[in-house]
């Protein structure tokens, strides 16, 4: 399994606080059965994590995990805050998309509401060459009251990737049961941990497939993880037309 976003650089944003911290991550991980880990800190207004020191200590973990004899690698990336100037800053050379050399960006946006110039940077992203994957798009409050709102992103061509622990309602009832709502409309098209700790943030991947499967059918469960692995390696994403919410899919498509 592919996880394209975490947060086990150690010491550079809310995630993991040490070394020792990351390798104990790392070995959690590969027991969840993941292979490939994308490394994607905080770019924020309170975390600005660069460039030149993620791709720095993206190398050491792998130092670290070859030291350690663990079957899993770490990739850069980023998970940036969306803001007004953040396609001049990655023309400038300041951040990273997933995987550092692929032509997907995962953006964050505040939790509480969705920025008014958001859509018009997501289609200059586009136009620029990089495809924007909006990050747990079901834990925010304006999504959650306007689902349309994604709907009009996701038809534009925009991407989102769910958290794993949101399905299995670790954020609350109200999240999880939106999370299933978006699946169900065609407006998830992968799946990542967030992972940020070993106790209330950890890795589930595998548990969450396991409820997809049983849910929706093991050809879902494909879709989202060949997704992934297309993400990563700057492939061609693929998503059936999105619909609004409320108007539920058949998930024979996928089997």
């Amino acid at each position: 399994m592919i996880d394209i976003h975490t947060h086990i650089l150690p010491a550079v944003d809310d995630g993991s606080k040490s070394y020792a911290e990351s390798l104990l991550m790392l070995e959690a991980a590969t027991r969840d059965g993941i292979q490939t880990i994308v490394a994607t800190p905080h770019y924020n207004e309170r975390y600005a994590s660069e460039k030149a020191t993620i791709l720095e200590e993206v190398a050491k973990l792998n130092q670290l995990i070859k030291e350690n004899n663990l079957m899993i690698e770490v990739l850069p990336g980023q998970e940036i805050r969306i803001y007004g100037e953040l396609l001049l800053d990655y023309e400038a050379g300041k951040l990273l998309t997933v995987a550092g050399c692929s032509s997907y960006m995962l953006i964050e946006f505040p939790f509480g509401h969705v920025p008014h110039y958001a859509q018009r940077l997501l289609y200059d992203l586009e136009l620029a060459g990089i495809k924007p994957i909006i990050a747990h798009p079901e834990r925010n409050k304006e999504f959650l009251k306007h689902p349309e709102k994604l709907y009009h992103f996701v038809k534009k061509g925009a991407l989102t990737q769910l958290t794993a622990a949101s399905l299995m309602g670790y954020f609350g009832g109200d999240v999880q049961k939106f999370s299933k709502q978006l699946i169900e409309a065609n407006l998830i098209h992968t799946m990542a941990t967030d992972a940020h700790n070993m106790s209330n943030r950890a890795f589930n991947l595998s548990e969450a497939y396991e409820l997809i499967m049983k849910k929706y059918g093991n050809g879902y469960v494909s879709y989202l993880q060949k997704n992934a692995q297309l993400i990563i390696t700057d492939g061609s994403v693929y998503g059936e037309e999105p619909l609004p919410i409320g108007k539920k899919k058949l998930f024979g498509f996928f089997n």
